[in-house]
């Protein structure tokens, strides 16, 4: 049997409507994306060894240009023969809810694995590791799935005409489009339509995810990214919807918010993130019935909402965000407004915990100063070496989503602090001397104590973002911002 044949096959076997009747249109179709010369010989026997086969066969037969955005968009084509049609995908998912939610995002999670949608091969490379701290045990997880921007794409790119379509990654016309130089290909991309305060939403798994069945649920119209209580009410009816995920929402405001602000969407999934386990440090009242409310052990600035009543945790936290908005305290550098500009949001968690429902809220500011240029509430300078970017709500949770350089970058360090020949990076050197001083590094100790002195810096970088901090004037000011919320 051919690589085509084989491929044929697996279509013909998977969950949609082709049968054996269909196998030469279905041989034709492949030859048509990848020339009709012989295949190359998949190196295995898995669908992803047989799609790179194909796309090889499609730059050996010059169907497609050896670049990454051609050979992805081609893969994702020959995906789609084996992925069911939107609709198809809706009504099954839908079908098997009524049985158990459950049972629902297993097959949608298990299709999005199948069809590559979700890079698993690519995942596989990330680095992950727990260190622990104060806070508990952090996730420390280094980057390395995304693929590098193609130099050829980004060059060829900017002779593209800008159209506009779709207007960005998240949008819900991005299911089934094909792709083009400088935007992915998603014509395996499938979207289950859901409701959420009576407008449309989608859901769908993230190409990259950095954990367990990482969810995006996402807006029909794209619109900018807000926190308010139309945010705490969506994010519990999913959870009511799905009880085996949590959900959570990126800030609404630069600097402390995601990526992506300018389309409204939530994160989700299936993981016990490391801020999920934090105890409650003392309890607080917030003068609503119903809700026992709690400062988190955690370095963000965290109030969690407990109750049965889901009304009732959507009226506290609304209280909560309303009041932080216009909350400012200059003892502690905290301050709602500056020349008008608004500097307060919070980033918001649900989650079932036995037959209560959960509502983390983290207390977020994105002032800048003189002295902290990219945020007073953000990474300082001096841990800024190992994480600069946006702390969003994955890592505020706990979880660490830290650049694909540190994995060469710390190699070298640890070469340094062997006293081998090394290429440190400037940038890590005071650290590395002030590493030095502390251990005395050998080759069977040296990536242990690197890896965990690079969870305490996430601890710290953490500790940076959070705006009330853990010593006696931060506690005392987060008693006075409760006392706010409470009158």
């Amino acid at each position: 049997m051919t690589t085509v044949d084989k491929f044929v096959e697996q279509v013909i076997s998977a969950q949609n409507n082709f049968t054996s009747m269909d196998s030469i249109y279905l041989h034709n179709k492949v030859f048509g994306l990848i020339g009709d010369d012989d295949p190359v010989e998949a190196s295995g026997e898995e669908l992803v060894d047989l799609t790179d086969a194909l796309v090889q066969t499609a730059i050996n037969n010059q169907k497609i240009q050896d670049t990454p955005s051609d050979k992805d968009i081609l893969a994702d084509q020959l995906m789609d023969l084996i992925t069911p049609l939107p609709s198809v995908v809706n009504h099954t998912f839908w079908d098997l809810y009524q049985d158990s939610p459950e049972k629902a995002t297993n097959y949608f999670y298990d299709l999005s694995r199948k069809n590559d949608y979700i890079k698993t091969r690519a995942i596989a490379k990330n680095i992950a590791f727990d260190t622990k701290t104060d806070f508990g045990d952090l996730e420390i997880t280094i980057n390395l799935s995304k693929p590098e921007k193609d130099p050829k794409a980004i060059a060829a790119a900017r002779n593209q005409p800008e159209n506009g379509y779709p207007l960005c990654q998240l949008c819900l016309q991005n299911e089934g489009y094909l792709g083009r130089l400088g935007y992915p290909a998603r014509s395996n991309h499938r979207v289950i339509r859901m409701t959420l305060g009576g407008e449309t939403w989608g859901f769908q798994y993230s190409p990259y995810a950095y954990f367990g069945e990482h969810s995006i649920f996402l807006d029909e119209v794209h619109r900018p990214m807000v926190i308010n209580r139309q945010t705490f009410t969506n994010l519990l009816e999913i959870v009511k919807q799905f009880p085996h995920y949590f959900v959570g929402s990126n800030a609404d405001i630069p600097i402390v918010g995601g990526s992506m602000l300018s389309h409204e969407h939530y994160q989700g999934g299936r993981h016990n993130f490391p801020m999920m386990k934090a105890p409650i440090q003392r309890s607080v009242d917030l003068g609503i019935d119903g809700v026992e409310a709690g400062i988190v052990k955690w370095p963000m600035s965290t109030i969690r909402l407990r109750s049965k009543d889901v009304s009732e945790l959507i009226d506290a936290a609304t209280k909560i965000h309303n009041t932080w908005k216009e909350y400012s305290d200059e003892a502690v550098n905290v301050r709602a407004y500056t020349d008008g500009t608004r500097h307060h949001t919070t980033t918001p968690i649900a989650y079932k915990d036995g037959d209560d429902y959960v509502l983390d809220l983290v207390l977020r500011d994105n002032q800048t100063s003189e002295q902290y240029p990219d945020g007073i509430f953000h990474p300082h300078q001096d841990v800024q070496h190992i994480k600069k970017e946006n702390i969003g709500l994955i890592e505020v949770m706990g979880r660490a989503i830290l650049p694909a350089r540190l994995k060469t970058e710390l190699q070298e360090v640890e070469k340094y602090l062997l006293n081998r020949h090394n290429q440190i990076a400037e940038m890590h050197q005071p650290w590395a001397d002030e590493l030095k001083q502390q251990y005395d590094f050998t080759e069977d100790n040296v990536e242990e104590i690197v890896d965990r002195e690079v969870g305490k810096v996430f601890a710290r970088v953490l500790a940076d973002a959070g705006v009330f901090k853990w010593d006696d004037a931060g506690e005392k000011a987060f008693d006075r911002f409760v006392n706010a919320v409470r009158n």
